[in-house]
């Protein structure tokens, strides 16, 4: 080894962060390393901060270091609209497109019976509770894949009894598209052309 346990371990978690294999994880440890006292110790005492304060929001499912989250506090939000996503991802990417002024709901993930994955396992339960009025429209912003699709039919049948509009992402969000990928022009096409389902 090149290097003591502690720089191997950051290396190891380091490679755990999506998009980054060992030899990434390696350049990033590197480049820690060297700017220890201006990027690597600032880093470590904002994630510990964050990590310590890190709350999952009882309304929305979001993740915020205070309880309810700072989009379910803003009264500016329009509240007839629940925004659902599949994660906290989509939400930040709708958020940075500007786009939505409603509140969210975070699945959790999609629907995928052959991974254990049922309505259990989400936050649906939780959307139907949320799904009544004042609520008049429950927006399903899900992934363009087969599994937010399966999951999007899921809901509608779900909803269909609560009295409120459910409608869906229209143009814009290419099959197989992930909306955390997607750039803030795409979004906003899909939110304005959204259709009732």
């Amino acid at each position: 080894k090149t290097q003591g346990p502690e720089i191997e371990r950051l290396i190891q978690l380091l490679a755990r962060l999506p998009g980054l294999g060992p030899r990434s994880a390696r350049k990033a440890a590197l480049a820690l390393l060297k700017r220890r006292t201006d990027l690597l110790e600032p880093l470590a005492d904002a994630m510990s901060e964050a990590a310590r304060r890190l709350h999952t929001c009882p309304e929305c499912g979001s993740l915020d270091t205070v309880q309810p989250c700072t989009i379910c506090r803003d009264q500016g939000r329009d509240r007839t609209l629940i925004v659902v996503v599949e994660d906290i991802g989509d939400l930040w990417a709708l958020e940075r497109a500007g786009v939505v002024n409603g509140v969210y709901h975070v699945l959790g993930g999609h629907l995928s019976p052959l991974d254990g994955i049922g309505p259990e396992q989400l936050a649906i339960p939780r959307l139907i509770e949320r799904a009544q009025p004042p609520v008049k429209e429950v927006l399903l912003a899900l992934n363009a894949t087969v599994e937010g699709q399966s999951t999007a039919h899921y809901l509608r049948e779900q909803l269909a009894l609560s009295g409120v509009a459910v409608s869906a992402l229209q143009q814009g969000v290419p099959v197989g598209g992930e909306l955390d990928y997607l750039d803030e022009g795409t979004l906003a096409a899909a939110i304005r052309a959204r259709r009732p389902l």
